[in-house]
């Protein structure tokens, strides 16, 4: 099929009549099939390839086995008891956590009100400083031949309500635009949309009420800082707004998981399948 002898490892028993034309390899009484590796092999791979993919997942797959079986065999009893437990615990911890973000999907209202939002803003916000400077600002990059580079800068710099449908024709011809200075940014993602303002300069460009015009090669920058908030101030409502909704979502999942767990205790000790032994 993929242009690879089968190969066997351990003892030379065969495996079962129903499995012989299956298996492609074996460790001691384990067995890996071909239905193991059909999906293996991504498409318009080469027969050279192929053969490579599998012979190495097939080495793969002995190596563990053959190391499982001699880490339990040299392992003393005293660690290999703690590792069961481990094991056994990540079990428990796989099932329970499924079967609960199950319930949670079924269970849990993601919507949340924007008055429940500012509530909690309203008497969390100390709570939520900035740890970055944040802006609102808005900037463009106009190449210096543009046949509307004069009209660009003064309706950039001087806006008025009328701009829309200017702004709608000609910004997809400019280098780099942002013309919405009502949301507040971080200043590293300033630093990616403006590269020439960095973590040393940034103080000479981001001061509120503020504009520059910076000239590159081919280009100019016009640049316009509304507002300015520095670190550790009180971060605004609509800045903050989807970190509050998640924590707003996770603290209803916290109080529905320990419902299901008091539930779970309580059903099961009125029927008599819980007991406390004193």
């Amino acid at each position: 099929m993929y242009g690879i002898t089968l190969v066997f490892f351990g003892a030379c028993d065969s495996p079962p009549k129903t499995q012989q034309q299956e298996a492609i390899a074996r460790v001691g009484d384990d067995y890996l099939y071909r239905k193991d590796i059909l999906n293996l092999i991504p498409e318009n791979t080469s027969t050279e390839d192929s053969t490579l993919i599998v012979q190495s997942y097939i080495d793969r797959w002995a190596t563990q086995k053959l190391l499982t079986e001699v880490s339990e065999i040299n392992i003393d009893t005293r660690q290999k008891k703690e590792l069961e437990a481990l094991v056994n615990q990540y079990k428990i911890d796989l099932y329970t956590s499924a079967y609960i973000e199950q319930l949670v999907k079924k269970n849990i209202d993601t919507l949340v009100s924007q008055e429940e939002m500012m509530q909690y803003y309203e008497e969390n916000k100390t709570n939520f400083r900035t740890n970055i400077k944040l802006a609102k600002l808005r900037y463009i990059q106009v190449p210096n031949e543009h046949q509307k580079f004069k009209e660009i800068k003064e309706r950039f710099f001087k806006p008025k309500k009328t701009d829309s449908q200017f702004w709608d024709t000609y910004q997809v011809q400019l280098n780099s635009v942002a013309l919405n200075d009502s949301v507040w940014v971080d200043l590293n993602q300033i630093y990616q949309k403006i590269p020439f303002i960095n973590p040393e300069n940034e103080e000479q460009y981001i001061q509120p009420s503020t504009t520059h015009e910076y000239k590159e090669d081919k280009s100019v920058y016009f640049i316009k800082v509304n507002k300015v908030l520095k670190e550790n101030e009180i971060s605004p409502f609509e800045y903050i707004q989807p970190a509050i909704k998640q924590v707003i979502i996770n603290k209803r999942k916290l109080e529905f998981i320990k419902k299901i767990e008091k539930e779970i205790i309580i059903d099961a000790y009125k029927n008599k399948k819980y007991e406390i032994y004193k």
